[in-house]
């Protein structure tokens, strides 16, 4: 199991957080998308370390951007 944060910018509401866990959610290997509005943090768990590309893929896609990670 692997847990790793990413910075996201962009998000303000319950449908962002919606859309971004959709489409990070989708992603092969994802367990779980946590995400935190307040510091705008997305935490996901993995069943083996994911390919950063298509985390940021996956946010983009959503409409937000990952800032860091």
């Amino acid at each position: 199991m692997t847990t790793t944060q990413y910075k996201v910018k962009g998000m303000t509401c319950g449908h962002c957080v919606s859309a971004v866990t959709a489409e990070v959610g989708a992603i092969d290997g994802v367990t779980d998308v946590d995400v935190d509005l307040a510091s705008g943090t997305v935490t996901v768990a993995s069943t083996a370390p994911l390919d950063e590309q298509a985390v940021r893929d996956a946010v983009d896609e959503a409409g937000y951007e990952v800032t860091g990670s």
